[in-house]
């Protein structure tokens, strides 16, 4: 089994490196939220999936660790492909730190973009 915790790495041409990973993370009172999070040259950037009215998040009674979705929609944190397709969506946007400062990023925003090239492609 693999340990999906540990940091991986995510090559998008021959000079950008990232590290990535994925946890499930509690705040009191806040619920439920999956967290990947990149690294490059030191500077993070947390893409937050919180739990909500019609969307779910992975590690529940009925999802995986990693799965994040809404009521048609589902993605798996884990996979490398989906983390190019979230990572790639935004830098479209501009939504990446361009200094030193760490960056936390709403995945919802990005997820309708990224389910739907994925479910063109299947």
């Amino acid at each position: 089994m693999r340990d999906h915790r540990r940091l991986r790495k995510l090559t998008v041409d021959d000079a950008t490196t990232y590290l990535w990973t994925v946890r499930h993370r509690h705040r009191d009172g806040q619920g439920c939220r999956d967290v990947l999070t990149l690294v490059r040259d030191g500077v993070r950037t947390r893409i937050v999936f919180r739990e909500s009215e019609g969307r779910y998040v992975g590690g529940g009674a009925y999802t995986h660790s990693g799965g994040v979705g809404d009521r048609t929609h589902h993605l798996n944190l884990h996979r490398p492909g989906t983390v190019r397709a979230l990572l790639d969506e935004a830098v479209r946007r501009g939504l990446l730190p361009q200094d030193e400062r760490e960056a936390e990023l709403d995945g919802w925003i990005l997820f309708d973009a990224v389910s739907r090239a994925a479910t063109a492609t299947t």
